[in-house]
């Protein structure tokens, strides 16, 4: 198969990828009641770093207990969790790839569980409830102390995720979650510095990013910050089959330059993402993110270089919380031997903490 760009060395912050196939973070809810990952978690991220010079960053990481509204999922407060973490951010070195730990707090979108004096309130930027229905739980806007409380966890889990072995950190700035509940007006109705314009609405979301540079540096970490990537999900036409439209991302490609590598995602297939590098993206310095195919496939970056089937994913196994199945039964293609780079060319790097 002819060579791509996909799999010419990117250097990402402190480290040198061998190809720009990355694993996207996966929210897979095998963590125990206390936030610790399990030894089954040790395998599945062990599977998934068997290509050297693969990226992977991990699935939404908890930052604190007073933002722990998912049940099953990891977090990053505890000594427990810390050396939970630095099993398996070991076992991605010794595979010589680089693993980025994802930090979230989930605001509004959290799930209720009891605590010692009644219910955990839901936070959010404003008293808006994430739906619609009438008996839709509504959270307490958040005070200004609350805010910088929340700001100050995620630098103290920056801090922690570096503890823990990781390279880097992603902040997930997505999807509804609290990050994103500030930053947009139809669920921010405050009026004050947080609230408003787009300036004050942003305000969180870059005083966390300050916050986290200011904790592990800009090494591992919008241009002045000097972050190591930029991740960016494209919208794409669902029940398309055969033709894939997409709202171009291309400005936001020009306006951030060649800064730092961007990640793109968004249900991309092994021939697509050749086409984005070499096509759409070859000006830029782009990496392509998988989900659901890295989820299926822990080989995947040698089964794309060698046009291998790939496996089909399993929906139904994706949150099952606790379960092995469809979590690290995947098998790898026929072939594969583990540890093998995809080329000569290009080596890991990751640089010590």
């Amino acid at each position: 198969m002819a060579e791509s760009k996909l799999f010419e060395p990117l250097k990402v912050g402190n480290s040198i990828l061998d190809h720009r196939i990355v694993m996207a973070p996966l929210t897979r809810f095998r963590a125990d009641g206390n936030r610790v990952q399990l030894p089954q978690a040790l395998e599945y991220y062990s599977q998934r770093a068997s290509v050297p010079g693969t990226l992977i960053i991990t699935e939404a990481t908890l930052i604190s207990e007073a933002h722990s509204g998912f049940p099953n999922a990891p977090g990053l407060w505890t000594d427990a969790q810390i050396e939970s973490w630095k099993i398996i951010t070991d076992a991605v070195h010794d595979g010589r790839c680089t693993i980025f730990c994802q930090l979230i707090a989930p605001g509004r979108a959290a799930v209720l569980s009891p605590l010692a004096g009644g219910a955990r309130q839901l936070l959010s930027s404003s008293a808006t409830p994430m739906t619609e229905e009438e008996d839709a739980d509504v959270p307490q806007e958040m005070t200004p102390e609350q805010i910088a409380s929340c700001i100050s966890d995620f630098a103290q889990a920056a801090k922690n995720a570096i503890r823990a072995g990781f390279d880097g950190i992603e902040i997930h700035g997505a999807n509804g979650y609290l990050i994103d509940q500030f930053l947009q007006d139809n669920c921010n109705k405050r009026s004050d510095r947080w609230g408003g314009s787009i300036e004050n609405r942003a305000r969180f979301a870059l005083e966390i990013t300050s916050a986290i540079v200011e904790a592990i540096g800009a090494e591992r970490n919008l241009k002045r910050y000097r972050l190591a990537y930029l991740h960016i999900i494209e919208s794409r036409v669902n029940n398309n089959v055969d033709i894939e439209c997409t709202d171009s991302i291309k400005f936001l490609l020009d306006i951030w330059g060649n800064t730092s590598p961007i990640f793109v995602a968004g249900g991309y297939t092994p021939k697509n993402a050749r086409q984005a590098v070499d096509g759409e993206y070859r000006d830029y310095d782009v990496a392509v993110v998988f989900g659901r195919h890295f989820l299926a496939n822990p080989d995947l970056p040698y089964r794309i270089k060698e046009g291998q089937p790939l496996n089909k994913y399993d929906r139904a196994s994706f949150y099952t919380p606790l379960l092995p199945e469809g979590y690290i039964d995947y098998p790898s293609s026929p072939g594969f031997v583990p540890g093998r780079a995809l080329s000569a060319r290009g080596t890991s790097l990751a640089l010590a903490q």
